[in-house]
């Protein structure tokens, strides 16, 4: 942490803006509206429902006023200063916080409202260094004016063009289609979002004691129907409520989706239908594109495209996690130009043809497969044999039926999609099943390689090679290419990074 200057360097210091009292003010109140009809109604059965009623509304009423005091004082003991050379915060009142950014390290500066920062014409304004630090490496301002908001964005994102750019990229690069939403039932996240419907039902029920009921109500439905039926049904509206919720959260996530690049060389990704999002990723930050595929997405011909960043990690922060995502899921056709206009490439290096893996890399997956799904089937069959329960020998067999045909698929899927190569600046690597990933990644980004080859590996004449990079995941690798294959691409694609650990061979003719 960095001690604030002296004041008046530049500008005078701030203060967030005076509605933010309004906005504490009325998140308060809805906490207590939602808190007062079950606390009423619990204290109206040892009292008059008048008496009730009176207590509810003055411990709401002290419960807004104190919630409006304290976020009064934070208001009073916050300022906020942009100067010359540094970005300021001071803050707190017990625990005094002096928070300090050199504006030549911030590479990100994001603009989030909520519905009612929307209606009040208020930003949060996120201002980050793209370093993993904690809060250290940001300062949050809580909120401001929209105009305020965009001017600091404007002020700490405002670079030089870079040398050799073209400014005829600048502008807008995507924009939304309607029709994307179509790619938001078949996602991961309809039946996760199914099993979650679910059991907030049954948790619901059980705080209130009416759990026993909810289970007796759904079996008089089905009173006379299998048990397999009925699973059947109940998995199906598991599945129609998760379908609707992914609708919902597609529609909040992406609606007003824009994505332009501004002159200076900023990417700028807007959406959100009730919680507007402003995301700005630096080009000069930008190492490459991943354009991700879910088994579902890939299944109707589409994809994302997300930033491969420095500053933008895997672990980060879960209400940060989708700030890499250029582009949602879109038609193969529509990511692919997405990517190379953000890369300022005719091609998308992500199209390029790749080089496939060895016949030892498919039958690795296919143990792999096997080996997963008999496990099931021999867990069930011992069970049998040691209850002597014959059922579950039925149960194993079925599950063999089953099993076995899908991790042969999978295997085969999995094969296929193995694949790397280099077009001209990048390096690409490709794998995945239920996720495949397409990384294209800038060959001057590479600053090591590991190569990794288990004995099983050995005996198979393969190897793996993994890219360590300062952006994005920090490793991306090549899963079981061809021993000298797979050498000689991490030789070329890093030229001198990995040849002083390669032996040569003898030229007979020598």
């Amino acid at each position: 942490m960095t001690a604030l200057g002296p004041e008046g360097t530049e500008e005078d210091w701030q203060r967030l803006d005076r509605r933010t009292l309004l906005v504490s003010a009325a998140v308060t109140g809805g906490v207590a509206a939602g808190a007062a009809v079950p606390t009423a109604l619990g204290l109206a059965s040892g009292m008059p429902l008048w008496q009730a009623v009176v207590w509810v509304l003055a411990g709401s009423v002290v419960m807004i006023a104190c919630g409006t005091a304290a976020d009064y004082v934070r208001w009073r003991r916050t300022r906020y200063r942009i100067g010359a050379e540094r970005a300021e915060l001071h803050t707190g009142l017990l625990l005094v916080t002096r928070r300090s950014l050199a504006r030549e390290r911030i590479r990100s500066v994001d603009l989030t409202a909520h519905p009612l920062l929307r209606i009040l014409g208020l930003v949060k304004v996120r201002i980050g260094t793209g370093e993993h630090s904690g809060g250290e490496s940001t300062l949050e301002l809580d909120p401001v004016a929209r105009a305020e908001g965009e001017r600091l964005r404007r002020l700490l994102l405002d670079r030089p063009a870079a040398a050799g750019a073209d400014p005829a990229h600048d502008g807008p690069l995507a924009a939304l289609d309607p029709g994307w939403i179509r790619y938001a039932p078949v996602s991961f996240v309809a039946p996760a979002l199914g099993g979650a419907a679910a059991g907030a039902v049954m948790q619901v029920s059980e705080w209130f004691g009416a759990q026993a009921a909810v289970i007796d109500w759904v079996r008089a439905r089905f009173e006379g129907t299998s048990i397999l039926s009925m699973i059947t049904v109940l998995v199906l509206a598991a599945l129609l409520a998760g379908t609707v919720g992914a609708l919902g959260l597609w529609v909040e996530m992406w609606w007003n989706y824009t994505l332009e690049r501004e002159p200076g060389g900023t990417l700028r990704v807007r959406r959100g239908l009730l919680t507007a999002r402003s995301i700005s990723v630096e080009e000069r930050r930008l190492r490459g594109v991943e354009l991700i595929e879910p088994l579902g997405v890939r299944t109707f011909g589409a994809a994302r495209v997300d930033a491969v960043a420095t500053g933008i990690a895997e672990d980060d922060e879960s209400q940060h996690a989708d700030h890499k995502t250029l582009l949602p899921p879109a038609p193969r056709t529509v990511a692919d130009t997405v990517a190379a206009q953000v890369l300022r490439e005719c091609v998308a290096p992500t199209s390029a043809p790749l080089t496939a893996h060895p016949r030892a890399a498919r039958d690795r997956r296919v143990r792999w497969a096997l080996g997963s799904a008999a496990v099931p089937v021999v867990v069930l069959a011992v069970l049998g044999v040691l209850l002597d329960v014959g059922v579950l020998g039925y149960v194993a067999g079925a599950c063999a039926l089953v099993l076995t045909p899908l991790a042969l698929l999978a295997a085969r899927d999995a094969y296929r999609n193995l694949g790397h190569g280099i077009t001209g600046e990048y390096l690409l690597a490709r794998s995945g099943v239920l996720r495949r990933s397409t990384v294209a990644l800038q060959r001057g980004g590479v600053i090591g390689w590991t190569v990794k080859q288990s004995w099983f590996q050995r005996r198979a004449g393969v190897l793996t090679l993994t890219a360590t990079t300062a952006a994005g995941a920090g490793a991306y690798s090549v899963y079981d290419a061809a021993a000298p294959e797979g050498l000689a691409f991490a030789a070329e694609a890093v030229p001198d990074l990995l040849a002083p650990f390669l032996e040569r061979t003898p030229d007979p003719e020598g």
